[in-house]
């Protein structure tokens, strides 16, 4: 049905009812899979497709993306905690009733996957032996409250605006763009594939989370969000020991240099692989160099300790 994506869905129900699509594909090393907003599971297609014949390769939708649940405001909260509280749960599920491996988690982490993934590492540090970077963030914008000019005025309309309801719920705005250059990516998607990214968003009411996830994005200390994140980015030092590689697409025009700079900052002996011609889905745009960086790096001796 979508190209590139020949994988079993599996579906775990959380305490509130809600059904969270995931799929858990291969043997091996656990590796999780973050994807953030407005994919899915879909963005980690090629990945999985290399690395499950040595890996086990566990890739969760959240909430109201991709073929997940999609809830109503009344039903669900669309918070960073909530989903750190989901993938808590996922996690736990697949430990105590599916085999998987209590330690040795390897964590991909692309957009919101970086807070919600981060946010889960600092509950179970023990649990996490390598962390691959992409195009993401766990502390506060380094760049403080500010938006980049550029992107000022459409983010707060997006965010704040009767109009960017709108353009969230009945144009599907967001998703559109992020499928396209310059917003998304640089390399012009297939039509096959672009209609995969948007298929599970097909209609207003399945739109939600994308919204929320926006206006979720924690800016000021007075936002919903920005105790955990605060507190997330306060405790990365912890992760100091593990293996991290960080691969950055240099076109995002949001997750921009200003981000990179800081998690370099922070994990100075990280593997770096910049990709000068990726945007924000590096993945689209740079597979063929991303997907070989990636299993060379989870097939690297780790060093004695880690994760300990």
């Amino acid at each position: 049905m979508y190209p590139g994506y020949p994988f079993t869905g599996r579906w775990f129900r959380h305490a509130s009812g809600l059904r969270q699509h995931y799929l858990d594909e291969g043997t091996g090393p656990p590796v999780l899979f973050l994807h953030g907003n407005p994919s899915w599971s879909y963005l980690w297609r090629r990945p999985i497709a290399a690395l499950r014949e040595e890996f086990r390769c566990v890739a969760p939708d959240h909430i109201g993306m991709g073929l997940s649940d999609k809830p109503g405001a009344d039903r669900y909260e669309h918070t960073l905690a909530s989903r750190v509280d989901d993938l808590d749960a996922l996690i736990g599920h697949l430990i105590e009733v599916r085999g998987a491996p209590r330690s040795g988690w390897t964590l991909v982490l692309h957009d919101w996957g970086g807070p919600i993934g981060m946010a889960w590492a600092c509950r179970h540090p023990r649990r996490v032996a390598r962390l691959v970077v992409l195009n993401t963030a766990a502390f506060p914008n380094p760049r403080g409250e500010r938006v980049r000019p550029l992107l000022r005025l459409p983010f707060r309309v997006l965010r704040d605006t009767r109009l960017g309801a709108r353009l969230f719920l009945r144009h599907n705005a967001f998703a559109r763009g992020a499928t396209r250059r310059p917003l998304g990516v640089w390399r012009r998607m297939p039509a096959g594939v672009r209609s995969a990214f948007l298929a599970p968003y097909d209609r207003p009411e399945h739109r939600l989370a994308i919204q929320r996830f926006v206006q979720d994005i924690p800016l000021r200390p007075g936002d919903p969000s920005w105790p955990l994140l605060q507190a997330t980015g306060a405790s990365l030092a912890q992760f100091a020991d593990r293996p991290m590689l960080i691969a950055w697409g240099l076109r995002d025009p949001v997750l921009d240099r200003a981000v990179l700079d800081e998690w370099r900052r922070r994990f100075p002996g990280a593997r770096f692989l910049p990709l000068p011609r990726a945007g924000h889905y590096l993945l689209e745009d740079a597979h063929e160099r991303l997907v070989p960086a990636i299993g060379s790096f989870l097939r690297s001796p780790a060093p004695e300790g880690a994760g300990g």
